[in-house]
């Protein structure tokens, strides 16, 4: 969710050190450092200034939630029964809290009878449908960790990503647009066509056995329907007595992100991680308080943004979700706040660019929409500052995490001046530190000074699944949490991002790695070397650029490229921009100098 987008449980290290007690127990009033050094009480925004270097420590009266994914959901079923929980207006669908876990419920036990265990994975691959939330639920209540897949995934990323975790389930639709999950699928693994449904046996994927489908019958796939009547008084009580079983520390939930070396990784997290960072973001915005509120929610559910800000806040908060259109529609996000008097609304810069440049925009009522979220990549100011004059939407806040991070670790407040609304990413979330180190020694820097943003607490991940160097890479042993990004924090513990380390780019709310495509590139017969870099853009934030160096002889077109890579990578991924050079920047110790191939192709396409 955040200016850069989509747990392991740390206790709080205490800020006073006595280094000779029985001196300090003789003079009571000697000085030593207290919490006003780096404690900002975020219950409600900070008026006083307590920084004094480059570490923060959010603290609050709200203490840390020790409840499962299915515990939350099934408190607020208590609470609310009579409550609309979800809309999904596409598809017509309705449920109110007591519907969505009779039914979470009846598809937990269909997962247990098909023979999924605690600790299993289900990979969930689709478009924004009630059965994404549906199955976020029912896995998290059987113990099974929701894998989370984009939707925009080819034969080839798909492959990776239920390999690299070792999915044993998939629930998809039969196709989406221009994407037929079930054909491709099948490519994979063929065999599911001869097979029994949940007795496939892949060569590719050897763990895969179980394949669900939505909505039309497919060989070698159970229906959901079948899911949902699978589940006898058997597989209810087996339900219910792993409910004592389960812990909030268990991985619950996979989500796939930036990596520099061409693959996305596997941020695993816990119940801890998710149920914690949702109910403090809904804290945040004033949802305990607040009557009757109605996200209207955009935002994919496979990104943190959409699963945990929306899927999560909703079980931990008690607060509708609506969902617009099953994909993407800038004029049905604004007619469904209209209709369904939505109350917040979430979203990218991108998607917030879309809303404002419809022509009938006036025409809209918004007058129910009393706050908001921007997040998913860097917010420009001049786009918040419209959100909130064009659109009305004055008590709007940015955002700001990382997948591994559950994800905010920086948040406004709904009443914050318009300066720290559009200049800042909001202030320390809360139970979570953060500080500001020189990225080449590690040392804090001072207060208000840029270097690299690092985030310890509840809200880091446990790992990236199945793969430790990696997260040995990022996650020190004393459990910060490396984010790559350059900020500053002040002395009110709000943080402006500068900048990031890491090459990622992010086209509009996508993470997107530029060696993952430059590795495909090189499959080109005709691409001596590519390099991919992220090239501003005023709707998008980025677009994709590829700078190519071409064997000799060879001549090729954009067009060309783009050709060769549609069908074989997500179209986020396909390059808008294509030029071919002889050379690139280099260091004196020959490694291409990304930043000035950004400044030389800025301006040879006169952006």
């Amino acid at each position: 969710m955040f200016s850069r987008i989509a747990f392991g449980s740390q206790p709080l290290r205490s800020n006073v050190f006595f280094s000779k007690p029985v001196k300090l127990l003789q003079k009571p009033r000697t000085t030593f450092p207290s919490q006003g050094s780096c404690a900002v009480h975020v219950d409600s925004p900070p008026t006083i200034p307590t920084l004094t270097t480059s570490y923060a420590h959010g603290t609050s009266s709200k203490s840390l939630l020790f409840s499962t994914v299915g515990g939350s959901l099934q408190a607020s079923a208590e609470r609310f029964p009579d409550r609309e929980a979800v809309v999904f207006l596409q598809d017509g669908v309705r449920k109110t809290f007591s519907q969505l876990q009779q039914d979470v419920d009846q598809a937990a036990a269909g997962l247990l009878a098909l023979g999924l265990k605690r600790g299993d994975r289900l990979g969930m691959w689709g478009p924004n449908t009630y059965e994404w939330v549906l199955f976020q639920f029912a896995s998290a209540k059987a113990g099974i960790i929701l894998v989370s897949v984009n939707p925009a995934y080819q034969v080839q990323e798909l492959e990776f990503a239920l390999r690299k975790v070792g999915c044993n389930a998939i629930v998809c639709p039969t196709q989406f647009k221009t994407q037929k999950y079930c054909d491709m699928l099948r490519q994979i693994c063929p065999e599911m066509d001869t097979a029994i449904p949940g007795s496939v046996k892949s060569a590719r994927l050897p763990d895969l056995h179980t394949m669900i489908v939505t909505d039309s019958r497919q060989p070698g796939m159970y229906h959901l329907e079948d899911v949902m009547q699978a589940g006898s008084s058997q597989h209810m009580q087996q339900l219910e007595e792993l409910q004592k079983k389960l812990s909030f520390d268990d991985p619950i939930n996979i989500q796939f992100t930036s990596g520099t070396t061409g693959n996305p990784k596997g941020a695993t997290l816990s119940h801890h991680n998710i149920v914690n960072n949702a109910y403090f973001i809904g804290m945040r915005l004033g949802y305990d308080w607040r009557s009757q509120v109605r996200v209207c929610l955009p935002v994919p559910m496979y990104h943190c943004f959409g699963s945990v800000g929306g899927g999560i806040v909703m079980a931990t908060h008690g607060i509708t979700l609506v969902c617009p259109s099953t994909g993407y529609d800038g004029r049905a996000n604004l007619a469904a706040m209209e209709s369904e008097r939505c109350t917040f609304v979430y979203g990218t810069p991108t998607m917030y660019i879309d809303m404002l440049g419809q022509p009938d925009l006036a025409k809209f009522d918004l007058s129910s929409v009393e706050g908001g979220i921007m997040a998913g990549s860097p917010c420009p100011p001049e786009i918040v500052k419209k959100v909130i004059s064009t659109m009305g939407i004055k008590e709007f806040v940015i955002a700001y995490g990382t997948t591994e991070n559950s994800p905010v670790s920086f948040c406004g407040f709904p009443t914050d001046n318009l300066e720290r609304k559009s200049e800042t990413v909001g202030c320390i979330a809360s139970h979570i530190e953060a500080k500001v180190v020189d990225p080449g020694s590690g040392q804090l820097v001072p207060l208000g000074i840029s270097g690299e943003l690092m985030i310890r607490g509840y809200c880091v991940m446990l790992e990236y699944w199945g793969d430790v160097a990696k997260t040995d890479e990022c996650i020190a042993k004393d459990r910060w949490y490396k984010t790559g990004d350059i900020a500053s924090l002040d002395k009110y513990g709000f943080c402006r991002i500068e900048g990031r380390i890491k090459d990622m780019i992010i086209r509009g709310g996508e993470n997107i790695y530029p060696a993952e495509i430059e590795q495909f590139l090189h499959t080109h017969p005709k691409v001596q070397e590519a390099q991919v870099i992220g090239i501003k853009d005023e709707r998008m934030g980025e677009e994709v650029c590829a700078c190519l160096k071409l064997k000799a002889g060879q001549d090729c077109s954009a067009e060309d490229i783009k050709a060769y890579c549609k069908g074989k990578i997500a179209h986020f991924k396909i390059p808008r921009y294509v030029t071919f050079v002889n050379d690139y920047p280099l260091t004196v110790s020959g490694k291409i100098q990304k930043n000035k191939l950004r400044v030389q192709t800025e301006k040879f396409l006169a952006l």
